[in-house]
């Protein structure tokens, strides 16, 4: 794989970020592009450089970027916003539809964990692009928080929340928090955090309160209607006790054709490597999505010049 590292502006803020080709990629031939998101930490070293590297082995031409505020990006660090990062999804459409080698009519998105309502979520805004596929995520931000609490616990986090918008508005910042205060890991994605994810550069920083109530706000479902045209593939792990099955039935029900929905046979991370076989199969689908949907994107066109 060819790592080109480059960067685009986001509202201001400059993200660092990466084209990663296949080895044998065609110079100056406009291609197809699939832009790789991560999930709640928001950086491309991980996830999405893993995805990448076994797309791009399959002749997939990849790019991924860290979100504003994460390693290297600028922007406020600890502010973890889904609307933001949504705004980060989008800016980065445009740019690599920009480039003149990249096909503008042929740009995906996969996104994961948190990601996946990221992805959707810009889909739905613009600019358009070729097909999403949306990956152990969460598509109501209420009702998943509130599944994986208690009465008590919950009756808290809404208090916690009033008082951090109180403080917003009378002192002009929200409170740093722990990064994952109100985003509780089961066991087996806490080990695997601790395993993996913990060592890459920038992980862990303090998260402000405001995030949660960014969370609660996102209603994925509500908005998922006006895909209609595009393809959406959904991916979920049978056993995430993270982000529960139901989240992406619900979605699934609610999506306009095409769609289609995929079981990986997991957790929410527990097969995260690339050379498990469960990672490996979870890719093969994506790659056999975004092959047909990139080539229904342009197939039209041709049919009218011809």
């Amino acid at each position: 794989m060819i790592e080109n590292k480059t960067a685009f502006y986001s509202e201001g803020a400059r993200l660092q970020a990466s084209f990663y080709y296949p080895e044998n990629v065609p110079v100056n031939v406009s291609k197809p592009v699939v832009i790789i998101n991560s999930g709640y930490q928001g950086f491309n070293e991980f996830y999405p450089k893993m995805f990448a590297k076994r797309l791009t082995s399959q002749g997939f031409s990849c790019f991924g970027f860290d979100y504003r505020g994460m390693a290297d990006s600028e922007g406020e660090k600890g502010t973890v916003l889904i609307e933001q990062q949504v705004e980060d999804v989008r800016n980065a459409v445009t740019f690599v539809q920009s480039r003149d080698d990249v096909d503008s009519r042929q740009v995906g998105l996969i996104g994961w964990g948190m990601g996946a309502a990221n992805v959707v979520l810009a889909a739905q805004q613009g600019p358009r692009v070729a097909a999403v596929a949306a990956l152990n995520g969460f598509y109501d931000g209420e009702r998943w928080l509130r599944s994986v609490h208690t009465y008590d616990e919950w009756t808290a986090i809404l208090e916690t929340v009033r008082q951090d918008r109180t403080q917003r508005v009378l002192c002009g910042e929200s409170a740093l928090a722990d990064t994952f205060e109100h985003y509780p890991l089961d066991p087996a994605t806490k080990e695997y955090v601790g395993k993996e994810l913990e060592q890459v550069y920038g992980f862990g920083h303090p998260t402000r309160l405001q995030f949660t109530e960014s969370v609660i706000s996102t209603k994925v479902e509500r908005v998922v209607q006006h895909l209609a045209g595009t393809p959406l593939f959904i991916g979920h792990g049978v056993h995430n006790t993270l982000h529960p099955m139901t989240e992406a039935e619900s979605l699934f029900a609610a999506a306009p054709s095409p769609k289609s929905f995929y079981t990986i046979d997991g957790r929410h991370n527990d097969f995260m490597y690339g050379d498990h076989p469960e990672f490996i199969r979870l890719c093969e689908h994506v790659e056999e999505f975004m092959t047909d949907a990139f080539r229904d994107s342009v197939e039209p066109a041709r049919l009218v010049r011809a």
